[in-house]
This record gives structure tokens, sequence and C-alpha cells, in this order.
């Protein structure tokens, strides 16, 4: 047996529980020893009998006087009743619905108990306690698994409890915590004082003392760091290897550009367009991510980009996540375009558009006409969908990629988009330009990417209205039904936002980061469930003189256009939507966000929604609606009301939820100990120090074959570029 013996493999697991182990997604005893408990259950306090007090949950030994099993009339339950003595007193234990433990505790046993102690008609007695044999009276030996010590409790799922996993792991820890690797270097471990991989792994299931569980937590928390901290360095290097073409920048072309605007730019947005104008003049690759708060102008510093590239002769591909979004950025680049006579094409469903420089207006074009005209470099800059990356599509002389809101674009994708033979004899990629509206704190942001190029674009375009936000509670609910209805008679529209489905039980909520297809379909249906009960209740009871609509995932692509068409043009008053909307859609006329269920969602979400309205001169609203009586929901609301600035709110919610909700574990895949490791600055330092100390040692990690190979593992399970 070895780390990558599957569990099928492993003595005293059978199929029954194998399936349960898969469930958490347990599959080798690299897996099985690597869940680790999420809490401890202090039992070490072992007390004479006589001292025990209502209330208090404590641990007791003695010997078992009797032992019985009686069933309750009136919920035909099994009690399991004992009476344990020591040298002091004598207690009742009571378990429920455990009728087998007659067979496994009998009378004349020595046991150590841990439970809670509560007032009965006979007097005081434990309830449901955990229990374990001991060998006789007062021992205190080591050998304690589940009472009498720190004890670990697990992430379980239906059928597998924290006392079968201990059961399991303590006798198998026992035989290979000394004969583990450790992919960290001991210089490393020593310069850090870090514990060994064996001793850390004992320590975190088993631990003598909570010192030595946060110790071992450590020590796991700085090896996922290191990793990722590695793996940026890695991917640096391996871009610093790469060339690009070098674009020269124009300065009167962009100073024509940013006359021909409607309005003036920031001086964030001067700042930004400034520092990606700098880098792709350079012959290697840009990798910056311009991250912006919603309305911020993201989509304007990334045309001057495109324009300065495709005036100098090269080609851009903009890709974003969305059909709707691919098509509102390619009629708004081609406004702010319209002068400059650039061939610009939307590459989304069957039938395709360009905007031809001689015209300057729409064309309806076919995808094979589209693809020969980009083929051939006759298309400047070619707006779409990730359509873009398949392999029909060939540029020929594509210099700059532009994603918004996408992650897992690294070398290797960029690499697929190159069709030319001089390209590829260069190997010259494309720069790269990534857009978020999502305010990653500062503090992630340095974890995550590392020395990744930041640009901020952390200033709002003058003369915008604040968003009047407010929490709605069930008792102002029709208040705010009748304000809704005041502004769309005064011609103003609304969003309204149904809350994310959350797993309903413990097993998806364990296992949401590796959720089955069957699973998260049930999820999305569930979500398009929820739209649409909300769309009867309003179109139905409360607005059934307005016109309500209804947008969600499951909507072919065609039903969603003709959707927002139909909202753009004020076709529909009220559109009942997921969280599709969430990102980048424009609807000037939208002035009330309404948010069902908005503790629910994350408080950077949150003012994603937001910033969907409050886009025009009109005044606009924000109704957080929420049933939610818990304090902690009501101060995350609440710093949604005081404050606009989606970095601060950003910082807030990190603060209140932690990282792993806040950018979601699903989506990047991060460790959870590595997850809640993010928030200490002074542990992300000493880890970049380290992992920087590595490579400028050992650029190709060639003498720590064991670090490069969990490098790897971890690449596949992270998404950071």
């Amino acid at each position: 047996m070895n780390l990558s013996t599957p569990i099928e493999k492993i003595p005293r697991i059978g199929p029954i529980y194998q399936k349960r182990l898969k469930k958490l997604g347990i599959k080798t005893l690299r897996d099985l020893f690597f869940h680790f408990p999420h809490r401890y259950d202090d039992f070490s306090n072992i007390i004479p009998i006589a001292k025990v007090q209502l209330g208090q949950t404590c641990c007791v030994q003695g010997r078992i006087l009797e032992i019985k099993n009686t069933r309750t009339w009136r919920k035909r339950m099994f009690l399991t009743q004992a009476i344990i003595e020591d040298d002091t007193a004598a207690i009742k234990a009571v378990w429920f619905n455990q009728p087998y433990l007659i067979n496994t505790l009998m009378q004349g046993d020595y046991v150590c108990l841990a439970g809670k102690v509560v007032l009965g008609d006979d007097g005081l007695y434990l309830s449901n306690p955990a229990y374990e044999k001991i060998k006789k009276e007062k021992d205190l030996s080591p050998g304690l698994t589940h009472t009498g010590r720190l004890v670990p409790v697990y992430p379980e799922t239906e059928g597998l409890s924290s006392r079968w996993l201990r059961y399991i792991l303590k006798p198998l820890l026992a035989k290979f915590k000394n004969k583990i690797k450790d992919p960290i270097p001991e210089s490393i471990r020593k310069k850090y004082n870090l514990m060994e991989i064996g001793k850390a792994l004992w320590q975190i299931h088993f631990p003598d003392s909570k010192a030595l569980a946060k110790k071992a937590q450590e020590r796991f928390s700085f090896e996922d760091l290191f990793l990722i901290q590695l793996l940026v360095l890695k991917e640096r290097q391996k871009l610093a290897k790469q060339r690009a073409v070098p674009i020269p920048i124009n300065i009167e072309l962009i100073k024509e550009f940013v006359e021909s605007l409607p309005f003036k730019l920031t001086g964030a947005q001067k700042r930004c367009a400034w520092q990606i104008l700098k880098d792709i003049q350079k012959p290697r690759p840009m990798n910056r991510l311009l991250e912006g708060d919603v309305g911020s102008g993201k989509t304007v510093v990334a045309t001057i980009a495109a324009l300065n590239t495709a005036k100098a002769g090269y080609q851009v591909a903009f890709m974003a996540p969305t059909e709707i979004l691919a098509k509102q950025h390619f009629q708004e680049i081609g406004k702010f375009l319209k002068k400059f006579k650039l061939n610009i094409g939307l590459l989304t469903g069957k039938t395709d558009r360009f905007i031809s420089k001689k015209l300057g207006e729409q064309i309806e074009i076919s995808r094979k006409k589209l693809l020969e005209k980009t083929e051939k470099g006759e298309i400047d800059i070619l707006i779409g969908t990730h359509a873009l990356i398949q392999e029909k599509v060939k540029f020929k002389n594509l210099a700059l990629v532009i994603l918004d809101e996408q992650h897992r674009f690294g070398v290797e994708q960029r690499a697929k988009l190159i069709s030319t033979k001089k390209q590829k004899e260069m190997k010259a990629i494309p720069h790269l330009l990534s857009m978020t509206a999502t305010p990653i704190p500062r503090t992630l942001a340095l974890s995550i990417y590392g020395d990744l190029d930041l640009s901020l674009l952390d200033e709002m375009p003058k003369g915008r209205k604040k968003i009047i936000t407010k929490i709605v509670s069930p008792a102002n609910r029709q208040k705010a039904y009748s304000f809704i209805r005041k502004q769309v008679k005064k011609g103003r529209q609304v969003f309204v936002i149904c809350p994310r489905i959350e797993p309903q039980n413990q097993e998806l909520e364990e296992t949401s980061s590796r959720l089955t297809k069957k699973k998260r379909a049930i999820l999305s249906w569930a979500e398009v469930k929820a739209v649409k009960e909300e769309y009867e209740k309003l179109s139905k009871e409360i607005f059934p003189d307005l016109k309500v609509g209804m947008l969600h995932g499951k909507m072919s692509s065609k039903e969603k256009e003709k959707i927002m068409n139909d909202f753009k043009n004020k076709k529909i008053d009220i559109l009942v939507s997921t969280s599709v909307v969430e990102v980048g859609v424009d609807v000037p006329d939208a002035t009330v966000m309404m948010i069902e269920g908005a503790e629910r969602f994350g408080l950077a979400q949150l003012h994603q929604f937001r910033g969907r309205v409050g886009r025009s001169k009109y005044q606009s609203f924000c109704f957080l609606f929420t049933d939610s009586p818990a304090k902690k929901t009501h101060q995350r609301l609440k710093a949604l009301v005081e404050s606009e600035d989606g970095f601060a709110l950003s910082e807030k919610d990190l603060e209140i939820r932690g990282p792993g909700n806040l950018i979601g574990t699903r989506q990047w895949g991060i460790p959870d100990l590595a997850m809640s490791a993010l928030t200490d600055i002074f542990l992300v330092e000493k880890t970049k120090k380290a992992a920087k100390e590595i490579i400028e040692q050992d650029p190709e990690l060639k003498n720590y074959p064991l670090l490069r190979k969990k490098i790897e593992s971890f690449r596949e399970r992270i998404h950071l570029e």
C-alpha cells in the first residue's frame, strides 16, 4: 500500500463505505489522510463523577454496573441506559435509538464517556455520550480515540460518521506517518519552523494539544500557499520565455479617440489605459488584470488598447462570458470606433455579424464567411464567447486578447489562438488583458495573483447619482411593491433577482466543489423553478397590470436575446431573472433593482447586481428583500446600504464571510486551509519569500522532484491564470 492506493484496496473499507467516501471526494489513501477535521471536541478534561455539573460537557471514566434497553411508548424509541461508577459516585448514561450498544458495552466493562450533562426525572445523566472501552479504570493512556482527548470532527455525509473516520484513520496513520515523503524542502521547513509532514498529519487528526493542532494546520496552510506562490512564479517564468509582437503607441490616434468620446475619461481610466499601452509595446507578452467596479468604464479602456493594436495592423480577440454580453460589447465598441473605419466581427450564433469599415454599418454574415475574413486578416477586432478558441477560428496576425470575466486562460490557451506560421516560428503569443468587475480585495489579489500586473479603476465617472439602497423586511414588502409600481408608471423599469439555490443538505454542501453533473443539473433546475414561481407571483398577484418578463439559464440563446431586447425596448416593465444579469448588462431605463433572499448572496455579488441600475440621469434604487432575522445578515446588508465602494465592500465581505465564500472555492479549486490562510498577509508574505528563494536557486526545480510533481497536480485543481 502507498498514498496512491485506491480506497477499494484498503482493509476494513467495504463497498458501502467506499461509495460514501467517494461522495466526499475520497478516492485514495492520500485523499483520506488529507480529509482534515473542521473542528475538535475537547474531551481532554477527565473529571471524577462526583464533580459532574448540570449543563457541562465533560468526560468521565468508570465501570458499567448495569446496561439495558427499554422502549418508550409515546415515540416508539429505543433507549439504552447504563449506570457507570467510579471511586467517587455513579451516573446514568442514556443513548437514543442505538439498541446495538448492549452488544458492544457489557456489564463490568471499563469505559470512558464524554457528553453533555442534563437533568432527568431521576437526576443528572449523560445524554448520548461518546463512548470508548478502556482496559482498566482510570486508564489515561494515549490510546484513547473518541474520548478523553481533543477529538477530531470531520466533514461527514449520510452513513459516514466522524467516529467511523477516526476508527479507520488512526491505525492507517500510525502505520504510514513515517513513510510519507515531505514535499516541502528541509531547508524551508527549518527556516520557517514547520512541522515535518508525518508529525503534522498525526497532530492535525489526533492532536496532543490545541497548540499542536494549530501548528499542524499552519504547516498545511503554509504548504498550500507555498504551492500557489510557486505555481504563480512558474507561470510567470513560462511567460517570460515567450515572445509577443511589440505594438507601438500611436499618441495622435489615442488623442483623437479620447476627444471623440461623448464623456470625459476619469483619471483612473487614463492611468490604466497608459499602463496597458506601455505593456503592449514590449516584446514580451502582457499579462494584466484590469479590475474595476461596476460602471467604472473598463470597456472604454480596453477599446483604447484594441484601437491602438488594430491600427498598427494587428488583430484583436475580445471574449465575453455570455452571448448577451458579447452582443452588448459589439454594439458598444462599434459605437466608440465608428469614425475609425475598422472591420469588427461578432461570432456567437449561426448567423454572425460584422461592422464594415467601408459602409460603417452592421451586416449579417454566415459563420463561414466571417471565419474566412478572420483568417485573411480582414477582421480587425473579433468579439465573441469562448467559441473564439475553437479550432475553426484562425487569425492571421492576432496580437491582443481581451477577456471579460473569464478565468483559466493561460499560456496554453493563448497559444491555441495562434495559427500563422510566422507567429509560430517567432513563438510570439498574444498580449492578454483580463477584465473583472468582481472587486477582489487587495490582500487576496496579492496572494492569488502574486506579482501579476494589476490595474485598478478606483474612480467612478462624474455625475453618477448615488443608488439609494434599502433593506426590506417582510413587514415592508407591500410598501416596496407600491413604490415599484409608481416607478414603472413614470416609465422606469425593474430588475428582480431570485436567490441562488443553496445545497439543501450537508452532503451537497461538503461536496459542492465536486458536484456531479446530475447534482449540478438539479441545482440549476431548482434555480429555474424559483424564477418561475417569482414570475407567477409578480405577474398574477402583485403586478397583474404590468408587463412582467422572465430570464433564466435554461433558455436558449435566441430566447435570452429576445427577452433582453424586449426589456431594452421597454416591451417589458419588470424582468425576473437568476444571477444571469449579474455581469455587464446595460439597460439605461432600469432604475430599480429588487433582490429576493438577499442574505443568500455575497456583498460583492449584491454590489454587482446593484450596478445594473443607476446608468442614466434618473435616481435609482436597490431593495434588499430578506426574511432572515440573523444579526450577521443585517450587519452584512447594512455595509451595502452604507457603502458604494466595491473594493471596501469586498474587504468587508472577506472579513465577515471568509475568502472561500467570497471568491467561491468551487470556482477556484483552492483547498480550504489555504483559503482561510489567504487573509493572513504575514503567512502569504512568508510563502511568497520561500517560493522566490527556491525558484532563484533552482528555476526548473530539478533538485526537488517531489515538489515539481506536487505543483503539477495542484495546477490541475486550481484556476489562477
